[in-house]
């Protein structure tokens, strides 16, 4: 229910840009293929932190519509784009839109233009290690570490800062938003069999373990509750039974 609230949201922003119906599609794609991702996790910790409902639907939704961005942008490098019709033509022009409306809505977020100036920076920011990441050969634990903290770590405490301006929740936002996105990414690529991970030597992927273990605790450690969902799904990948 309230990952729907949120994604329902998303599609009115879409559809007050009065697209043409073919590239309304293509977008609603892109949201649908990103669904449920951050959907959920929004809209709890949006809750746990006292946001007024539709600030925090508004906000939650630009994060959701930023999130999409990426994924697209990693499907499209990685030749696993299936769902838009013309992937390599139509692809660049959706993640366009989907960036844009991003800002679109959190500009209509109660947001300080100094928040939206940082969010943009960091976005940046995760882009770039996009590109470290898809030129990477050789992983090693300190590259690993340098990739995750980009496009994982980073972005996390991006969604939050934004999410948690202007709420008593607001100076924890860069220490539990990296740590989560450490955490989820570290084990969503143990789940995965990702290369970047099983790749790397096992004194490597020991030492990133550990790091992400770290990660973890410090989460717990918050005692927040729209967090315990992720740890859930987290923890017995770092700490699985003997």
């Amino acid at each position: 229910m309230s990952a729907g609230a949120v994604f329902q949201e998303t599609l009115r922003a879409l559809r007050r840009q009065e697209l043409p119906e073919d590239a309304e599609r293509e977008v609603l794609r892109a949201l649908e293929a990103g669904r449920p991702g951050p959907l959920a996790l929004l809209y709890a910790a949006g809750t746990e932190a006292g946001l007024e409902r539709e600030v925090l639907l508004r906000r939650a939704s630009g994060l959701f519509l930023c999130a999409c961005a990426a994924n697209l942008s990693d499907d499209l490098t990685d030749g696993e784009c299936t769902y838009l019709a013309e992937p390599q033509r139509v692809g660049p022009g959706v993640q366009f839109a989907l960036q844009s409306l991003c800002f679109a809505t959190l500009a209509r977020a109660a947001l300080p233009a100094p928040v939206l100036a940082e969010a943009a920076g960091r976005m940046v920011t995760a882009a770039g290690l996009q590109v470290l990441e898809v030129r990477t050969a050789t992983w090693t634990a300190p590259r690993f570490k340098q990739v995750a903290e980009g496009i994982a770590g980073a972005q996390w405490a991006l969604y939050l800062r934004v999410l948690w301006e202007g709420t008593a929740l607001a100076a924890r936002a860069a220490e539990v938003g990296r740590n989560l996105g450490v955490a989820a990414h570290v084990a969503e690529d143990i789940r995965s069999g990702d290369a970047r991970f099983h790749g790397m030597t096992a004194e490597d992927r020991s030492d990133v373990v550990s790091w992400a273990r770290e990660a973890a605790e410090a989460v717990r450690q918050q005692g927040l509750s729209c967090l315990e969902a992720v740890l859930r799904t987290v923890e017995p990948v770092l700490h699985p039974a003997a």
